[in-house]
């Protein structure tokens, strides 16, 4: 097997607190022996489990990268049991660039595991996380929220899983983070994720979507600066109680769940965010851009639930999805 061209500046596995950087060389135009820096934290003390940390997996989305530089440099050796990695902007072109896939290959983090150690950029690095990063894991955060075409709820998530036992730890772990809402999710295409690749090793995942438009804001911060903490104590990291507030919790067990757009056209919500919808409900309307004295065209709900995720910019695109319908877990 080809070895990661990947070198990390720093050591992965000693005790301390050590900032540095993943190389990957990189030749261009501008820089013949060039190198892509992706910035890392390793802080170690002794023997216990590992979590590895990632923001950044989409580069427009910034409630991750935010909490996670906060923790480089307020999570201290002595507070530690076990070792904490964290990646604050895993697809680091793509974060550079604000924008959801890597400008140097369009790749998209979240849609190439396993990756491949001679590939593009993106698939070197999907390589080094699956070959070298994970199997160090006990548990992963992996940190999501809309980017700049969707909006959310702030909610963490797991999936279903068929290994049961697996499963029940996630849940335990998203309800440890205790966002505002909690949801079991069925993925439209979890092909080549790295959610996927975490959970096919058996490890501990959460994730999360907290908002979006290509932003965040103070609450999203405050979300994921807490759920992390919480993830931390729970798997006995950190010592320290949690903060633990009122969750929601909610399934997306099918595709009924979500509504795509069948043309093009001017977005307009009909539901805000949260608010419950029954089925048959007009969550959302397409109007043309090209003509007066016509009807829209209307996107009816197709079960019962809470609207949690809408399209964000104000025109959509035929395949773009419109709104995901979460169902209340009774």
């Amino acid at each position: 097997m080809i070895d990661t061209p990947i070198v990390p500046t720093i050591p992965l596995d000693q005790d301390g607190a050590h900032h540095g950087f993943l190389r990957l060389p990189y030749s261009r135009d501008d820089s013949a022996w060039g190198s892509i820096m992706i910035p890392i934290t390793v802080i170690m003390n002794g023997p216990g489990p590992t979590a590895l940390l990632t923001g950044g997996n989409h580069g427009d989305e910034y409630e991750g990268p935010i909490a996670l530089q906060e923790l480089t440099v307020t999570l201290k050796p002595e507070d530690v049991s076990g070792r904490v990695i964290i990646v604050p902007a895993f697809n680091y072109p793509a974060f550079r660039a604000g924008t959801r896939t890597s400008p140097i290959d369009r790749g998209n983090m979240n849609r190439i595991f396993p990756g491949r150690p001679d590939g593009t950029p993106t698939e070197k690095i999907a390589d080094f996380f699956q070959r070298v990063l994970l199997p160090m894991a006990d548990v992963a955060v992996d940190f999501h929220s809309g980017g700049k075409t969707l909006d959310f709820v702030h909610f963490a998530a797991v999936h279903f899983l068929e290994d049961k036992a697996l499963e029940a730890d996630c849940i335990a772990a998203m309800q440890a983070f205790n966002a505002p809402y909690s949801v079991q999710m069925l993925e439209i295409d979890n092909v080549g994720m790295y959610d996927t690749a975490v959970e096919d090793m058996g490890k501990v995942l959460v994730t999360t979507e907290l908002g979006g438009g290509g932003t965040s804001t103070a609450r999203s911060n405050a979300i994921a600066k807490k759920g992390v903490r919480n993830v931390l104590i729970h798997f006995g990291i950190l010592q320290g109680e949690m903060q633990v507030d009122d969750t929601i919790t909610l399934t997306m067990p099918d595709d009924d769940c979500y509504l795509f757009s069948l043309g093009d056209g001017m977005y307009e919500a009909m539901v805000e965010l949260g608010d419950p919808v029954k089925k048959g409900d007009v969550v959302a309307r397409r109007w043309p851009l090209d003509r007066t004295g016509q009807l829209p065209v209307n996107y009816h709900a197709r079960l019962d639930g809470i609207l949690i995720s809408r399209h964000h910019p104000g025109l959509i695109k035929a395949g773009d999805c419109v709104a995901v319908i979460g169902v209340a877990d009774v």
